[in-house]
């Protein structure tokens, strides 16, 4: 039995079957959810009036695209996929700006016409924010080592894309970053310190205990 075991996963007919159970639900939502981050920046792009979030949404558009078709390849083949994972860019790095100013107060889009840029950007942020949470839940579940790997590296470049979004809305002060007052913040900032010498860890309460058979 185990020789026939050993045959089979040697046997490239079937190298697409080493997947778990679970790892194969986990990867249909994961790819369920990037087709729906796709549809979702197609309807956004025909609402975009600021040329610089047009080419936000253009760019990780085209990267997310990429990043569905390696997943969808070694998902099925459960092999190495024909392209090399990429790492995502943020085109203008800035540093965010922190404190509160007066702006409008918010309220729920009466008409198409209500459809502006800090929501767009909006729905933006949230739907790569939850594919980075559902990538990180997802590559933790993974038994195949390639897919676990082509899952795992993508995390990072959706937390970059992001972050990419927060900043431009940073920016026009559609995300303002509200801080606590000095005093507060150095409170905070020193509420923790290094370890420092070597723990005094326990013994085991097993160690040269008898192996019962």
């Amino acid at each position: 039995m185990q020789q026939q075991t050993q045959a089979n996963n040697q046997t490239p007919g079937i190298a697409n079957m080493n997947h778990g159970g679970h790892e194969l639900f986990d990867l249909h939502e994961v790819l369920s959810c990037t087709i729906n981050v796709l549809d979702q920046f197609m309807i956004f792009r025909q609402y975009v009036q600021d040329p610089e979030l047009l080419d936000i949404l253009d760019r990780q558009y085209n990267f997310t695209l990429s990043q569905y078709n390696i997943t969808a390849e070694c998902f099925t083949t459960g092999q190495k996929p024909s392209q090399e994972t990429s790492t995502y860019m943020i085109k203008e790095m800035r540093q965010p700006v922190y404190g509160i100013k007066p702006t409008q107060p918010k309220k729920p889009n009466q008409s198409l016409s209500d459809v502006k840029d800090a929501g767009i950007s909006g729905h933006m942020l949230g739907l790569i924010k939850a594919h980075a949470s559902t990538l990180t839940m997802t590559s933790v579940e993974v038994t195949n080592p390639v897919v676990r790997r082509v899952l795992a590296s993508q995390v990072q470049n959706f937390i970059e894309m992001a972050y990419e979004i927060f900043l431009y809305q940073n920016k026009h002060a559609y995300y303002q970053v509200p801080q606590l007052e000095a005093s507060d913040m150095q409170k905070m900032l020193t509420s923790y310190v290094p370890a420092t010498g070597t723990p005094q860890m326990p013994a085991n309460n097993n160690a040269g205990a008898s192996t019962v058979h």
